[in-house]
C-alpha cells in the first residue's frame, strides 16, 4: 500500500469528478466564451458574496495578480513571516510587482492588528516604502493549518480602513477554516478587497484557483492574468471539476481534520517526537528529537513502508491528510508509526 501524505495537492479526480469534466460544455475562455468557466466564476463569487471572480491556473498566480492590482512598484506590503506569498512564490512579489514585504513575527503565521498597525510606514516619510497592502493567509500552511480568529481579522480590516490600505486574503485552504470553525463565507467576502481560493488543495481538483473581488478589480485581473500568461482556452473541463468540488467536497474536509488529529495524538505519544504543533485542520507539523532518532532515519523508515511525507526545513516535518487518504490507509499508517523506533 502506497501512502502519499506530502500534500493535499496529490489527489486525483474521482470518478464523479471525471464524469463531470468529460460532460462539460466548453468554449474559448480567453474570449470569455467558455460557459462552464463562467458558471464556476459566478458560483464562487456568489458563495462568498463578492461581485466577480476569475479562474486561474494556480494559487500563486491569483495571489500575485492581487498584489499587482493593489500596489505600485516601490510599495511595501505587510504579511506574516510565514506567509506563502513571501516563502513559497518564488520571489514573485518583487519580480512581478516591484514590491517589498514587511515581515511580522506573528504566532503560527497569524499576526495581530496591533502588529499590523506598528508595521505601517509613515505615508509622508518618503525615505521608506509606501505601505499599501496587508496580506493574510488562512489557513496558514507553514503555521500548521492554523485558523485565524475572525474577530482579529475584523480588527485588521479596521486598521486598513484607517490607513487607506488594501486587504488581500490568500485563502488557498480557506475551505478548511470555514468547515473547522463553521464560518460564513460571505462574511469573508464582506471583509476583504480580494480573496484567492484554491481548488486543487483539499478540494480534489487537478488544477485551478479563483480570484474574487470587485468587478473593477477583476477587470484589472483579467489583463494581468494575460500578462502573466495565465489565459486558458477550453478550460471548462477544469472548471467543471471545480463546480463538482463545490457541490461534493467541502463538508467532507472534516474527515481530513479528524484523521490529522488522530495522527497528531499518536505522534505526541512517541518518545522520539520532540514537538507536535497544535492541529486544527489537515496539516500536522512536528519535530524529531534528534538525540533519539535523526529526521533522515525517520523518513527512511517511512519510505521503506511506502509512506511519503515532506520536510519543511529547520528540523520540521509535515504531514497533510486529504480525500485520497482512505480509512484503510489511515489505519495502516497509524500501525506503521507504532512500529518505528
Amino acid at each position: 500500500m502506497i501512502i502519499n501524505l506530502i500534500s493535499d495537492t496529490v489527489t486525483r479526480p474521482s470518478a464523479g469528478m471525471l464524469e463531470a469534466m468529460m460532460a462539460a460544455k466548453v468554449g474559448d475562455d480567453v474570449f470569455k466564451n467558455d460557459p462552464t468557466v463562467n458558471a464556476l466564476e459566478a458560483k464562487v463569487a456568489d458563495y462568498f458574496g463578492m461581485e466577480a471572480a476569475l479562474f486561474f491556473p494556480s494559487g500563486t498566480m491569483t495571489n500575485q495578480t492581487a498584489i499587482k492590482i493593489h500596489t505600485q512598484p516601490g510599495d511595501q506590503l505587510i504579511c506574516d513571516k510565514y506567509a506563502h506569498i513571501y516563502n513559497y512564490e518564488g520571489g514573485g512579489v518583487s519580480f512581478n510587482s516591484g514590491v517589498s514585504c514587511k515581515l511580522v513575527d506573528g504566532e503560527r503565521g497569524m499576526m495581530t492588528a496591533k502588529q499590523v498597525e506598528a508595521s505601517i510606514n509613515p505615508p509622508d516619510f518618503y525615505h521608506s516604502p509606501l505601505t499599501t497592502l496587508v496580506c493574510i493567509e488562512n489557513t496558514t500552511n507553514k503555521g500548521g493549518g492554523a485558523c485565524w480568529d475572525f474577530e482579529e481579522l475584523k480588527k485588521i480590516r479596521k486598521v486598513c480602513d484607517e490607513h487607506h490600505l488594501k486587504y488581500h486574503l490568500d485563502g488557498a485552504r480557506l475551505w478548511n477554516a470555514l468547515v473547522k470553525k463553521g464560518e460564513d463565507p460571505k462574511a469573508y467576502g464582506q471583509l476583504f478587497d480580494t480573496i484567492s481560493v484554491c481548488l486543487s488543495k483539499g478540494m480534489g481538483c487537478p488544477v485551478g484557483s479563483v480570484l474574487l473581488g470587485s468587478k473593477a478589480d477583476i477587470d484589472k485581473a483579467l489583463r494581468i492574468r494575460k500578462v502573466f500568461g495565465g489565459g486558458m482556452r477550453q478550460s471548462g473541463f477544469l472548471a467543471a471539476a471545480g463546480i463538482y468540488a463545490l457541490a461534493n467536497n467541502i463538508e467532507r474536509l472534516a474527515e481530513d481534520h479528524k484523521k490529522a488529529e488522530e495522527i497528531g495524538e499518536l505522534l505526541g505519544s512517541l518518545d522520539f517526537i520532540k514537538k507536535v504543533e497544535p492541529i486544527e485542520t489537515n496539516i500536522i507539523i512536528f519535530e524529531i528529537d534528534e538525540e533519539k532518532m535523526s529526521s533522515e532515519e525517520f523518513l527512511a523508515q517511512l519510505t521503506q513502508n511506502k509512506v511519503s511525507i515532506i520536510g519543511m526545513g529547520q528540523g520540521k516535518l509535515r504531514i497533510v491528510t486529504h480525500l485520497d487518504y482512505t480509512d484503510e490507509m489511515h489505519a495502516h499508517f497509524l500501525k506503521i508509526l507504532k512500529t518505528i523506533g
